[in-house]
Order: structure tokens, then sequence, then C-alpha cells
């Protein structure tokens, strides 16, 4: 790359760099409110899960509606029969999930219950058959989640109503602060650290001749 190269695209990071900093208070913003959400979704776990699950299906009956469309515009593609089947088994869960939402739900989160049972004890296994740095913590991890399992599988199905909610929120409140992080990360960049100078081309053998 030449000099003239190299100074193009630092300067066109600098650019995009500047830009991204003066946009940072719409990152912070951003993240408060989705925490919010989130404290919300922890505040009423129930109408969080119940909410979830009404989402879910409606996003279920309009990705079948697309699919079952898209079939019929391309019946002559050797597909066309799968896409019609999975557009219209895509309508009959959404449809069931918008009118049955409470017994989605224990169905949701049994199946939960089941993926952290399996997940711990697999966790679990794997840190005490091989040996590895930080085994300690796979381990202790493998223990919560089996313990996580159980406890939802033993407050079944009166924890249908809440656990939904709850992991929502956590991952809400999470999720919202990764961008408030960003955001104050971006602040922080001072715009000298990106006007950097270009590196000098090492000296060709015909140069040194």
């Amino acid at each position: 790359m030449s000099l003239q190269e190299q100074t193009n695209d630092i300067a066109s990071r600098a650019g995009q760099c500047s830009r991204l900093r003066s946009s940072w208070i719409w990152f912070v913003l951003l993240g408060a409110l989705i925490m919010a959400a989130g404290f919300v979704a922890l505040g009423a776990t129930v109408a969080a899960t119940l909410a979830s699950i009404f989402v879910f299906g409606i996003l279920l009956l309009v990705g079948g509606i697309f699919e079952i469309v898209n079939a019929l515009f391309a019946r002559s593609w050797g597909g066309f029969f799968l896409h019609l089947l999975s557009g219209v088994l895509h309508l009959i869960v959404g449809e069931l999930l918008i009118e049955h939402p409470t017994v989605a739900a224990e169905g949701l989160t049994i199946l939960l219950a089941v993926a952290f049972l399996v997940g711990g004890i697999l966790r679990m296994i794997f840190a005490l058959t091989e040996s590895f740095p930080g085994r300690g913590w796979v381990m202790i991890n493998g223990f919560v989640t089996f313990l996580l399992g159980v406890m939802i599988w033993r407050q079944w199905p009166e924890s249908s109503l809440w656990v939904i909610g709850l992991l929502i929120g956590i991952d809400l409140i999470f999720s919202g602060w990764s961008w408030v992080a960003l955001g104050l990360i971006v602040k922080a960049q001072t715009p000298a650290a990106w006007h950097l100078e270009p590196k000098a081309q090492a000296p060709t053998p015909a140069a040194m001749a």
C-alpha cells in the first residue's frame, strides 16, 4: 500500500470514528431504555412471559404467511410442498401460541428446564474428564446451571409464569448495559488518537542500490 493510500485510509477511519463519537449519547440513551425495559420485565415477570409468548406467536404467523406466499409464487420449484408445509405449520403453531399463551409458556418452560439440566450435566462431565485451564469455573458453571434446571423443574408448572419473563428481563438489562458501555467507551476516545501517522514504506532493493 502506498503512502497516499495509507493516508486516505487513516483519514477515512478517523472520519468514521468522529461520527461515531458524536453519536455516543444515542448509544447511552438506547442502552438506558433497554435496561429500563429489563427492570420493568423483572417487576412484572408474568406479564413479560405472556407478552413474549404473544410476540413470538405473531412472528410465527407473519413468517408462515410470507413462506406460504413465497411457495405459491415459486410453484415450479422442487421445494414447493416443503415450504408450503413449513408455512402452514408456522401458522398453526403461531395461532396456538396466541390463543393459549399459558399452555405455551408451560411447554417452553419445561423445555428450558431440560436444557439447563442436560447442559449442566454435560459441563460437569467435561470438567471432570478433561484437564484444561479454568476447569473449576466450568464445573461451577455446570453445577449452577444444573441447580437452576432442578429449581425450574420442581416448581413447574407454577414456574412457567415467571421463568421466561425473568430471563428476558435479565437479558435486557445486560444488553442495555452493553450499549451504555459502548457509548461511554466511544465518548472517552480522543480525536488525537485517530490521526495516526502513516507508516513509512520500507526501502526497496532498487532504492538501496
